[in-house]
């Protein structure tokens, strides 16, 4: 993942005039490319791009699909689906990052991709954490509170967090058995 100052953003819209509009409020900050269609998507990726923002609609390639490839790719980059869909418990199996509807302001855009480029230089356990706090917050947006996926995403959570208790305490335990008080730092 490249500095903030440096990072490609690709964004991808069947519309072309919304793809032009997330470009202009972006120039500036990062370098951006454009697609309008999942098959320009595929062909523009590659290792330079550190975050896309995925219309989840499109015609003839699904922002699902295009995501799904994306995947396949093994590509390190942070993906945010920003689609005009409202989102359903289908969320829980795409490996998105974050999730926006639209309409989005230009500050708003902003946001989304420098908390996007932030979450990059996480471990993946910590990456993996973010994009099911941001799938189980959805879920709830949309009342889908007891359904079976809102459940499994709440238990991997917690599953997470539990790991990284544990690992907070392990670094705790050790500072205190090299002789560093627990206080010192």
């Amino acid at each position: 993942m490249t500095d903030t100052e440096d990072a490609t953003v690709l964004i991808v819209d069947d519309e072309p005039e919304l793809a032009t509009l997330y470009r202009t409020f972006l120039e500036g900050t990062y370098s951006v490319e454009t697609a309008t269609s999942g098959e320009d998507t595929l062909e523009q990726v590659d290792e330079h791009v550190d975050v896309v923002v995925l219309d989840r609609r499109m015609p003839e390639m699904s922002g699902d699909e295009v995501l799904a490839r994306l995947t396949e790719y093994g590509l390190d980059v942070q993906i945010a689906m920003l689609t005009a869909v409202e989102p359903e418990r289908d969320i829980v199996d795409l490996p998105f990052d974050e999730y926006k509807t639209k309409p989005i302001t230009r500050d708003e855009l902003l946001a989304l991709v420098e908390v996007l480029l932030e979450r990059a230089k996480y471990d993946e356990q910590s990456q993996e954490f973010f994009s099911l706090a941001v799938k189980k917050a959805t879920l709830e947006a949309v009342n889908e509170h007891g359904s079976q996926e809102y459940e499994d995403v709440t238990r991997r959570l917690n599953e997470i967090r539990e790991d990284i208790d544990m690992t907070l305490e392990e670094v705790s335990a050790g500072r205190s058995l090299s002789g560093v008080p627990d206080d010192a730092g």
